[in-house]
């Protein structure tokens, strides 16, 4: 298999493991969602001129528009991760895995935070954790399926 393709594979699974600790840890807590994603994607439509509609239906788009980037992160970062490894090793996943959640938690951070719409600095503890822990649960699940794929 193409080294490509177990990564996407492996970042398809990642994304699958982010999401349940994510609805998991919302269902335990009984916290609501993030709105920052929705508002990525409403401000990056914007930025670019397309349309979303008003009321009611922008929400929806906007919503359905945030969860479908969080995906592509995570597929686009496992992809990256079989590209960079091809014709090597894998690394160690206790390795590779906090490395990958590192770089999917940056690709929704960072454009979050350079938008404003957020500011890391005022967590407090309970929000990085609740950052922290889907990131490093997707990262170590990626590392672990694209292992898993050789």
């Amino acid at each position: 298999m193409h080294s490509i393709t177990k990564g996407l594979l492996a970042g398809a699974a990642g994304t699958l493991a982010l999401d349940v600790v994510t609805y998991g840890d919302m269902l335990l807590r009984g916290r609501p969602s993030s709105g920052i994603p929705a508002q990525v994607a409403d401000r990056l439509a914007q930025r670019a001129g397309v349309p979303l509609g008003g009321g009611e239906v922008r929400d929806a788009r906007t919503q359905a528009a945030g969860a479908l980037m969080g995906y592509g992160t995570g597929v686009a970062a496992g992809a990256a991760y079989g590209l960079l490894r091809r014709g090597r090793r894998p690394l160690p996943n206790a390795v590779a895995g906090p490395l990958l959640g590192a770089a999917v938690m940056a690709g929704a951070n960072v454009p979050a935070t350079r938008l404003r719409l957020t500011d890391p600095t005022s967590w407090d503890v309970g929000s990085w954790l609740s950052d922290i822990v889907p990131h490093l649960v997707y990262g170590l699940t990626t590392a672990a399926v694209y292992r898993a794929l050789d």
